[in-house]
């Protein structure tokens, strides 16, 4: 008999996102691809999906632009459930997404990966 075992939440591997890279002269084409990958799961998790442990590393002003884009993100994906694209408020919020990842684009070197 073939024996399963289960995966429990805190047996997980932590992701570990280095908002460094570019400084650190290490961005390549596939850490850019995890970086979509990693921002897509965090955001699943703020919306109630399944939390996986992060830790995101960087300089203070790099992880404070990461945090702030990312919930202005979180902000504008639940404007547009609740009251859909044409929405005076969910136009708004679009534009402080906008203005959010053009400070995290201009303190990291990265894109963010939703504009």
């Amino acid at each position: 008999m073939e024996e399963k075992s289960i995966i429990k939440e805190d047996e997980l591997s932590q992701i570990a996102v280095d908002l460094g890279t570019v400084r650190k002269g290490q961005l390549n084409e596939s850490w850019l691809a995890m970086f979509g990958g990693w921002v897509k799961w965090i955001l699943k998790g703020m919306f109630g999906g399944s939390n996986l442990p992060v830790k995101v590393v960087g300089t203070r002003s790099e992880v404070d632009s990461f945090a702030k884009a990312l919930a202005k993100e979180k902000d504008y994906m639940s404007l547009i459930s609740k009251y859909g694209l044409d929405d005076a408020r969910t136009y708004k919020s679009r534009f402080k997404v906008e203005k959010a990842a053009s400070e995290f684009q201009r303190k990291t070197g990265l894109k963010w990966p939703f504009r």
